[in-house]
């Protein structure tokens, strides 16, 4: 059952006709009460599904091919999920493992990097393959992907997560592996926020450092909050790209619309973009 069909299930209404009592209503789950604890990127998630499951997280865009993606809070944690399962029971990855991924900024690489976090697994953005113990590639870095002598897994990036015709050699196809795992994840060891999480343009950042950096700059950015709404074109290769095409909004509540090849997309394209999508800030 994916997380969808759990948050839409729904018990049997009884009439007992018992005198009808006022309950005292709990708080609403708001973000700043549910993630005020939060130490890593994927506590982050939980508590952005916590707060408001069906609101948009993530709006892709490909203006090469013209796809165009959108995911809930909820359906991009069933996708993190398992993405997160694959790594763990699959490829049998570790807190503390490295994990190279080759891709650029796609809303199928912003799921890796939560379920990186999930598992306690380093996720090196564009690092070398060959000092991963698994390799995520495009289609575009196959090659330079085999020179990880562990797991390798390829994605095809195409509209709406499809899969290779044939997969390429000596990879197991990501979107053959996937639908199969299980819609919850729980990891066999509690992850460590002070343990490395990230690295990006060869800078680590533990999973706390991430959280704490995403909010302190999330202001400069201009995501003030729920309801912000960012337009990103940045790359995922540094952390200015990272933050503006994930961490930033997932740490305040607002979504991203990630755009890749926005360069051939005109100005006045783009100005219909900003309005049709209710963007509230750019970044590119």
């Amino acid at each position: 059952m994916s997380i969808g069909e759990l948050t839409d299930c729904r018990g049997p209404f009884h009439r007992t006709g018992a005198p009808a009592t006022r309950c005292a209503q709990p708080r609403p789950r708001t973000l700043a009460r549910v993630n005020a604890t939060d130490r890593t990127p994927a506590d982050l998630l939980g508590s952005a599904l916590a707060a408001d499951p069906g609101r948009p997280l993530v709006t892709f865009y490909d203006d090469a091919t013209g796809e165009r993606v959108e995911l809930s809070v909820a359906t991009f944690a069933n996708w993190v999920a398992k993405t997160a399962n694959l790594l763990q029971d699959e490829l049998s990855a570790e807190p503390g493992d490295r994990v190279s991924l080759l891709l650029p900024a796609h809303w199928q690489t912003a799921v890796w990097l939560l379920a990186c976090a999930s598992v306690g697994a380093v996720a090196d953005v564009s690092g070398d393959p060959a000092a991963a113990d698994v390799v995520v590639s495009g289609p575009d870095s196959l090659e330079a992907a085999r020179a990880c002598s562990g797991a390798r897994i390829a994605l095809a990036l195409r509209p709406l997560g499809g899969r290779f015709p044939q997969p390429p050699e000596g990879f197991a196809d990501y979107a053959v592996e996937v639908p199969g795992q299980g819609d919850r994840f729980a990891p066999y060891a509690p992850v460590d926020p002070e343990a490395p999480a990230l690295i990006a343009a060869g800078r680590e950042f533990t999973g706390a450092e991430v959280v704490e950096r995403a909010r302190a700059e999330a202001t400069d950015l201009g995501l003030t909050g729920p309801g912000s709404r960012i337009l990103s074109g940045l790359s995922y290769d540094t952390w200015e790209g990272l933050h503006a095409g994930l961490y930033g909004p997932l740490a305040t509540g607002g979504s991203v619309v990630l755009c890749r090849h926005l360069d051939r997309l005109g100005d006045e394209a783009l100005d219909k973009r900003v309005e049709s999508e209710r963007v509230t800030v750019i970044s590119r």
